[in-house]
């Protein structure tokens, strides 16, 4: 079948790694690459092999290479916009999450993606990792309600730490990163979220004002479940235990670990060291008339997981799918929106100092 021509927008990290799946993928042809700054193009397009197209002005480059897809991998506070007119253009559409900075603007691009017929994939990374697949599986086998607690700490410096600061000119860590390990949750739960609470810290004179890089919510669920998720960035952040992913319930818990008990050696800066999962232990309570457990805990090796890259592609081949396909993303869609309402809830929680109902 004719290639599906895609306009690459955001040319930094996120964008690189699918833009070298597109670059692999036969089912799609890079007509251009976008970014702000002609260096960042650049390079992307010589680790490219060199000869796509590229654009200062993103208004020029939809015009000129007319594409049927825009993959938008820049700043969140750009996504609302550029996915409008993107959708308003005829294309579909892969966004990085989250999708929008609101509520109201992600569900007004999901309504008119849905009017002019348009595929939209966001990119909730950790949907098509295998490993955190059969960890919301095994987590799904623990009853009801679960205790869910999870955290994503960067310590972070050079390119790294301006990077975080440029995401929190309109977003805290909690909002940014948040968006995943709620999702997670509420793949685990399959319950409505129904009461958020935040704390948070501004540990950093670097940061606009009003901004902060540190934060903690705490998310309640119709069926009793309770999910806490903390995040903080930047060079103050402290390595020791950056990484938790743990489930309880009342049959026992799954938790991500490596097996060998050493901390992550590729350090909270790594990409990779926060999708990765290396293994997954799960213990059962089952006991015995003693109150002795029967059942030892099991090991889930999981070494062979994809990795960054190998992620990206995985979402532009389900892209390629949808779109190939028909297939409906309506609940793909409505679920992004969900875990967006839960952490800008737990920002307004954390601004007010109050419980937030949803």
């Amino acid at each position: 079948m004719t290639p599906l021509k895609v306009l690459v927008v955001g040319c930094g990290n996120m964008g690189a790694s699918h833009a070298r799946a597109y670059h692999s993928l036969p089912g799609f042809e890079i007509v251009g690459l976008v970014s702000r700054t002609a260096a960042s193009r650049d390079k992307l397009n010589a680790d490219l092999g060199g000869g796509y197209a590229t654009f200062g002005d993103f208004d020029a480059a939809l015009a000129e290479t007319r594409p049927d897809v825009v993959s938008i991998n820049t700043y969140p506070d750009t996504h609302a916009e550029l996915a409008r007119k993107s959708i308003e253009a005829g294309c579909h559409l892969f966004v990085e999450k989250p999708l929008a900075e609101t509520v109201e603007e992600a569900q007004s691009i999901i309504d008119l993606a849905a009017a002019h017929g348009r595929k939209v994939v966001i990119g909730y990374i950790l949907r098509v990792h295998p490993a955190w697949q059969k960890f919301i599986e095994v987590a799904q086998q623990m009853g009801k309600p679960l205790v869910m607690r999870m955290n994503l700490n960067q310590q972070s410096r050079g390119k790294d730490w301006s990077t975080h600061k440029s995401l929190m000119d309109s977003m805290s860590p909690i909002v940014d990163c948040g968006v995943h390990y709620v999702d997670v949750m509420c793949q685990m739960t399959r319950s409505k979220p129904v009461r958020v609470h935040a704390i948070g810290a501004r540990l950093s004179d670097e940061l606009v004002p009003g901004m902060y890089n540190y934060g903690q919510l705490q998310v309640v669920f119709e069926d009793g479940s309770v999910g806490w998720y903390e995040a903080g960035w930047g060079p103050m952040m402290s390595e020791v235990a950056y990484f938790v992913k743990d489930v309880v319930g009342p049959k026992g818990c799954v938790s991500i670990v490596e097996r060998d008990g050493a901390e992550r050696k590729a350090g909270s800066a790594d990409v990779d060291s926060h999708t990765k999962t290396n293994s997954l232990k799960v213990h059962w309570q089952d006991r015995d008339a003693d109150d002795q457990f029967t059942r030892p805990d099991e090991w889930i090796d999981t070494a062979d997981e994809p990795d960054h890259d190998g992620l990206c592609l995985r979402e532009q081949e389900y892209l390629l799918r949808a779109i190939r396909d028909d297939i409906d993303l309506g609940d793909h869609m409505q679920d992004a929106v969900q875990s967006l309402r839960v952490v800008l809830a737990a920002d307004e929680s954390f601004r007010t100092g109050q419980v937030v109902s949803l």
